[in-house]
C-alpha cells in the first residue's frame, strides 16, 4: 500500500472557494437572447456591435499558443504515467484514443450531412479593414490585444518538449511541475477572459442576427439540435451497443443507475462534479478498484467523447457560415489535429474554445472570424458534452474491467437492478477509509476534467493504481 506522509492528506475541511461559474453560464445565455433581440429589432445597431465579438475572439486567439503548449507537454507526461500502470493503463489509453478518434469522425460525418451554418455568409475577419471603420478609442483598445502565434509550430515544439521531458525521467519532474504552475497561470488568465464572454457573445450574436435575421437563429438552432441528436445516438447506439456486446449490460440500466449523477451534472454543467460518485458507484457495480482507480481519472482527461463530437461539428459550422467550406483533405487534416489537440480541451472553462480556435487557425486563419457566434451558443451545448463525456467514462470503466478480468457480472446485475442499493455513505467513506485511493483518483496534471464544463485545478497528478485488497 502506498504510504503517505501526514501532510499528504489533509483531514481538516479547508475553506473552499465558492464556484460562481454558474453565473457566467446564466449571463451568457441572457446575452445571447438579448443580442438576438437587438439584432432583430435594431439591425444596424446590432451590426455596429461586431467589434465586441471581434475583441473577445482576439483575446481567445491570444491564449491559443500557451494553452496548446502547456496542455500538450503535460499531457504527454500524463500518458506516460498512465502507461506505467501496466495492462489496465495501456488498454485504457488505447481504448480512449480509439473512441475519441471515432467520436471526432462522427462529428465530421454529421456535420457534412447536416451542413450547419450554411447560408449565413459571415464575412471573414480582416483586422485592418475592421479597424479602419472603428472610432479611435475602439481601435486603440483592440490594438492592445497581442496577436496569436502560429499553431502548428507550437504544437510541434510542444510534442518535442513533452517527449524530451519524458525521456529525462526523474530529472525532468521539476520542470514538469514548474510548467504545471505556469499552466495554472494560463488557465487563470483564460478564466478571466471567459468572464467577459457575455459581452463578446452579445456583440457577436447581435451583429450576425442584424446581418442575416432569422436565418442566423435557425442555423444556430440546427447546430444545437444536430449536436444533441448525435450525442444521443452515440450514447445509445455506439456506447450501448459496445457495452451490450462485450458485457451483456444494458446501457439504459447503467444510465438509470447513474441517474442522480446525471442530475448533478445537468445542474452544474460539469461532469467533474460527479467524479467521486462515479468512482464509488463503479466499484459498487462490480468493477475492481484497481481498474476504477486508473480508468476513471485518466478518462476524465483523455476520453472526452462529447467534446470530440462538438469540436468537429463546431469547426464545420464556422467554415460553412464563413462560406469557406473545407475539402476532404482539410477535414482529414482537422481530424488529425483535433486527435492531438483535443487532449488539451479540458481543464477550465474556455480551454475547449481555445482548442477549437487552434484547429481553425491551423487550417484557415480567416475562419476565426466566426468564433464569436460559437461563443454565444457554446453554453447551450455544454450539458450534452458533459453528459456524453460522463457516460463514455462509465462505459469505458465497465468495458476495461471486463477485458482485464476484473468485472463481477453478478454484482453488476444486483447493483443495476436495484437489488443491491447503493449506499450514499460509500461516497463519504470511500475517501476516508481509502485515502490513498482518493489521492490516486486525482485528475491528471495536463487536462483534468471535461472541456469547458467547470473550473478545476490544473496541477494535480495521476498517481499509479489502487492496491488490491
Amino acid at each position: 500500500m502506498t504510504q503517505h506522509t501526514p501532510q499528504s492528506i489533509d483531514r481538516t475541511d479547508p475553506v473552499t472557494k465558492k464556484d460562481r461559474t454558474h453565473w457566467l453560464y446564466i449571463m451568457v445565455i441572457a446575452s445571447v437572447i438579448l443580442g438576438a433581440a437587438v439584432g432583430l429589432m435594431f439591425p444596424e445597431f446590432g451590426k455596429s456591435l461586431k467589434p465586441l465579438g471581434d475583441g473577445f475572439v482576439s483575446l481567445i486567439k491570444m491564449m491559443i499558443g500557451p494553452v496548446i503548449f502547456c496542455t500538450i507537454v503535460l499531457g504527454i507526461g500524463s500518458i506516460a504515467k498512465a502507461a506505467t500502470v501496466g495492462k489496465v493503463g495501456g488498454m485504457a489509453l488505447l481504448y480512449f484514443m480509439t473512441m475519441s478518434t471515432f467520436a471526432l469522425g462522427i462529428g465530421l460525418v454529421v456535420g457534412n450531412l447536416v451542413h450547419p451554418g450554411e447560408g449565413l455568409a459571415l464575412t471573414p475577419y480582416d483586422p485592418e479593414a475592421a479597424q479602419a471603420d472603428l472610432d479611435p478609442t475602439a481601435a486603440f483598445l483592440l490594438d492592445i490585444i497581442p496577436g496569436s502565434v502560429p499553431v502548428l509550430p507550437v504544437l510541434f515544439v510542444a510534442l518535442l518538449v513533452g517527449f524530451a521531458l519524458q525521456g529525462m525521467g526523474e530529472s525532468g519532474k521539476p520542470l514538469l511541475k514548474g510548467l504545471a504552475l505556469i499552466q495554472g497561470v494560463v488557465f487563470r488568465i483564460l478564466m478571466m477572459i471567459m468572464w467577459i464572454a457575455p459581452v463578446g457573445a452579445f456583440g457577436a450574436i447581435a451583429a450576425v442576427v442584424g446581418s442575416t435575421g432569422w436565418s442566423a437563429i435557425g442555423a444556430m438552432a440546427l447546430l444545437m439540435g444536430a449536436f444533441y441528436a448525435t450525442c444521443v445516438v452515440f450514447i445509445v447506439v455506439v456506447l450501448g451497443g459496445l457495452l451490450k456486446l462485450v458485457t451483456g449490460v444494458s446501457i439504459f440500466k447503467l444510465m438509470k443507475y447513474l441517474a442522480r449523477e446525471y442530475l448533478l451534472i445537468f445542474a452544474t454543467s460539469s461532469s467533474e462534479s460527479a467524479l467521486p460518485r462515479l468512482i464509488a458507484k463503479m466499484e459498487h457495480a462490480g468493477v475492481h478498484k484497481s481498474v476504477v482507480g486508473v480508468t476513471v481519472p485518466t478518462g476524465y482527461s483523455f476520453n472526452l467523447d462529447g467534446t470530440a463530437i462538438y469540436l468537429t461539428m463546431a469547426a464545420l459550422f464556422v467554415s460553412n457560415a464563413m462560406g469557406l467550406e473545407m475539402n476532404l483533405g482539410e477535414q482529414i487534416g482537422l481530424l488529425v489535429f483535433m486527435i492531438i489537440a483535443s487532449k488539451g480541451a479540458a481543464g477550465v472553462t474556455g480551454a475547449g474554445l481555445a482548442t477549437l480556435a487552434a484547429g481553425l487557425q491551423a487550417h484557415q486563419p480567416q475562419l476565426l472570424g466566426g468564433m464569436g457566434v460559437i461563443v454565444g451558443i457554446d453554453k447551450f451545448m455544454s450539458e450534452a458534452r458533459a453528459l456524453t463525456n460522463f457516460t463514455g467514462n462509465a462505459v469505458a470503466t465497465v468495458l476495461i474491467g471486463k477485458w482485464v478480468g476484473e468485472f463481477d457480472a453478478a454484482q453488476a446485475d444486483r447493483a443495476l437492478s436495484g437489488q443491491d442499493v447503493f449506499d450514499e455513505e460509500m461516497v463519504v467513506n470511500h475517501g476516508l477509509d481509502d485515502a490513498d485511493a482518493g489521492e490516486d483518483a486525482a485528475l491528471t496534471a495536463s487536462s483534468a476534467g471535461p472541456d469547458a464544463e467547470g473550473e478545476v485545478e490544473p496541477d494535480r497528478e495521476l498517481v499509479g493504481t489502487h492496491p488490491r485488497r
